[in-house]
């Protein structure tokens, strides 16, 4: 039974066809019906574009007609949280706060986190060196509930975002404790939950602290209880329970950072692991149903495995494109490899698929459409005009696009 009342049942609106309101959409599996995606598309297909300031790679969020996304002013040092309209790209209200200037990865920004957003409120995390922010607005950009976590280390900045499981708010607060520089201090890394509604703490449980990792939970809902899934350098995959925070099984299967967020398939855990360098693998685990059973590694994909990109999941494929541009459809129960093409490029944002189209933009900015089925076959390739570094959010027949220093948004065919 689900202490969640429902779980994601109890927020039905968050399934629907009008929202895409948590990082790479509902279950984050990057999955959309709502609309078909062009083949390719210019600057003249857009039904708007907004100047946004700063080039950032947090993702943008939708509820209703209500966008929201995180955005930096560098010139400020201050990070914000934007509200727009989805019709027509205008501002609806902006929060802004200070920030310290701190050191990123090159291909990180000050506002790299993606809001998670429910019937009544929008929920957005931040960090810099000394503060680990989550904060809660409505929809209207009043401020319900602020908290900070504390201090935050990392080799490469932030970059998880938050996600609502029934009335709970949960962020991954994993930091770094290896591969210190002189002069830094080891971090602490916990998972916590807080009230939806008051912020108020609700269980923060200790992970492992080895590495960064960035995964955003995800929620499995089998056996005799749900669970919280995750995955991070020290613990590998891990499950607990989500009303306590009690851990309820691990099995190291990682050897190197985890960025990319997990996927449940079935009664399967998926997630990866590596490097800058190489190295990426990608994992499957059986999850335990009852108390006591033990995890089962079901396989382990070394080539073609994302480190930064999350696989979108459309049945039982996976359609993944590692970091430097290896595109892959994958059989989510087996691992077994449909096709695997190098499509070139370098890969941040996760690909997402529309229809029965896969989208794959690198941080050039080059655009791949791809059919998203058991043939490979590649459909367009093209240029947005500016680096990407967001994954897309798409919905109510709408694509929205973060590229280079602004916001487009592109109707579906059909729209």
């Amino acid at each position: 039974m689900c202490f969640f009342s429902g779980c994601l049942a109890a927020f039905p609106a968050l399934r629907a066809a009008e929202s895409w309101a948590r990082f790479h959409g509902v279950d984050g599996q990057g999955l959309s019906d709502d609309t078909i995606l062009p083949v390719s598309w210019t600057e003249a297909d857009y039904a708007w574009t907004r100047e946004l300031g700063s080039r950032d790679v947090g993702s943008p969020v939708v509820y209703g007609t209500n966008v929201f996304y995180l955005l930096s002013f560098p010139a400020e040092n201050r990070v914000g949280v934007q509200s727009i309209d989805l019709e027509s790209g205008k501002l609806r209200w902006t929060r802004k706060f200070e920030q310290t200037e701190h050191h990123l990865h090159k291909r990180n920004t000050f506002a790299s986190s993606t809001p998670v957003v429910d019937e009544a409120f929008v929920f957005v995390a931040w960090s810099e060196p000394e503060h680990t922010y989550l904060k809660c607005f409505d929809h209207a950009g009043v401020e319900i509930w602020s908290r900070d976590f504390g201090r935050w280390e990392s080799q490469h900045g932030f970059g998880t975002s938050p996600v609502v499981y029934g009335e709970s708010v949960f962020l991954f607060n994993s930091q770094q404790a290896d591969q210190l520089k002189p002069g830094q201090i080891a971090g602490s890394s916990r998972m916590i939950a807080v009230d939806r509604k008051t912020g108020k703490t609700q269980w923060q449980s200790d992970l492992d602290t080895t590495r960064s990792c960035y995964g955003v939970p995800a929620l499995y809902q089998g056996g005799e209880a749900s669970q919280l899934i995750d995955a991070n350098t020290g613990n590998g995959m891990f499950g607990m329970d989500p009303k306590t925070g009690r851990m309820l099984w691990n099995i190291k299967v990682f050897e190197m950072r985890c960025c990319s967020t997990p996927v449940v398939v079935g009664d399967l855990a998926i997630a990866s692991s590596g490097s800058g360098g190489g190295g990426n693998h990608l994992v499957a685990v059986r999850i335990p149903k009852t108390p006591g059973d033990q995890p089962e590694q079901v396989y382990r994909l070394d080539r073609g495995a994302p480190y930064v990109p999350t696989p979108a999941v459309k049945e039982n494929r996976l359609f993944m494109v590692d970091d430097k541009g290896i595109a892959t459809c994958l059989k989510a129960d087996s691992g077994e490899v449909v096709w695997a093409k190098r499509v070139g490029g370098n890969f941040s944002a996760s690909p997402v698929v529309i229809g029965e189209r896969l989208l794959l933009i690198d941080l050039d900015g080059q655009a791949t459409v791809l059919h998203a089925g058991d043939q490979y076959k590649q459909l367009a390739k093209f240029t947005l005009g500016g680096p990407v570094g967001a994954t897309p959010a798409v919905v109510d027949g709408r694509v929205l696009l973060r590229v280079g220093e602004r916001l487009v948004c592109l109707h579906g065919e059909g729209k």
